[in-house]
């Protein structure tokens, strides 16, 4: 056999088995949306849950999700960031990078299960504060900081080669230089990461399940308070989310149509978590776009 058809030949092997992930993927996501049926109707998902009736919708748990995201997001962002910076434009090469690339290694591989434990005993317990929507946030926090901080420092060094050296040349000084000319051509890369460890947030059980709790009180808007429990903005209040209501349906059968609604709320998360991902493709390569003067 000569080169060119062992090229084709694992060429062809290659798209065969390309084509297989792709036709699993589509697969996989088209027959939980059809078995989620009606799931975009508006009394689905803006009507609350019906303990023991059947019906009922899961308003309450799809805003738990998106608060806990953005509260997750507020709390992750700036160390992810902060520290993505640090490790590529401050740490030196020596025991203590070392030390912080092992625990940051570390932490990316730990299953999602033993971080959840971890926050019950530290968020829930230490800290008295019980299951609450700011210890599932900390505990989602935990889970994402690896990522965000490998994501940041990568686009930052990616940056910097192109432009570091020509503003310092100007006279900038270094935090100048990272704050008005590194960080602005890296945000793209930056912003990529971001959305998709939202896409996680969103999607996350195992570590909510021990930190936010697995109930869902009545939301209340009329009261703006980040500490009173009966408010809906609270981070201090239980706050079951979409993905931990649908383990619960699959897993206690507490309404006699679990099945129907755990279908209809997995095929709302599906699409929020593919939403989340393709606006990472598509805003990212648009603000590249603006930054580079490329169309």
């Amino acid at each position: 056999m000569n080169a060119r058809l062992k090229d084709k030949v694992w060429t062809g092997v290659l798209y065969a088995v390309s084509c297989f992930v792709v036709l699993l993927l589509v697969s996989l996501i088209g027959y939980i949306l059809i078995k989620g049926g009606n799931f975009l109707s508006p009394s689905f998902l803006f009507g609350n849950p019906k303990i023991g009736e059947a019906g009922g919708g899961i308003a309450p748990q799809l805003f738990n999700s998106f608060y806990m995201l953005i509260v997750s997001l507020i709390i992750s962002i700036p160390l992810g960031v902060g520290a993505g910076i640090y490790l590529a434009e401050y740490a030196k090469e020596g025991v203590v990078l070392n030390t912080i690339r092992l625990c940051i290694e570390t932490m990316a591989s730990l299953p999602s299960i033993v971080v959840g434990l971890f926050g019950l005993l530290v968020f829930v317990n230490m800290t008295k504060w019980g299951f609450t929507l700011i210890s599932g946030a900390l505990a989602i926090t935990v889970l994402n900081l690896p990522s965000l901080t490998r994501v940041s420092e990568n686009a930052i060094r990616a940056a910097a080669k192109s432009v570091k050296e020509a503003s310092l040349g100007l006279g900038a000084t270094q935090w100048q230089t990272i704050r008005k000319v590194i960080l602005p051509s890296a945000i793209p890369q930056i912003l990529t990461g971001v959305i998709l460890a939202a896409g996680r947030i969103f999607g996350e059980a195992a570590a909510l399940l021990y930190t936010a709790g697995m109930s869902a009180p009545m939301l209340r808007f009329n009261d703006p308070s980040l500490v009173t429990k009966s408010s809906a903005f609270s981070l201090f209040r239980p706050a079951e989310t979409l993905s931990v209501y649908i383990w619960k349906l699959n897993s206690e059968s507490m309404v006699p149509d679990a099945s129907i609604i755990a279908n209809k709320a997995s095929a709302v998360l599906v699409v929020m978590v593919l939403i989340f991902n393709v606006s990472a493709r598509i805003l990212g390569k648009k603000i590249y776009e603006s930054y580079t003067g490329k169309k």
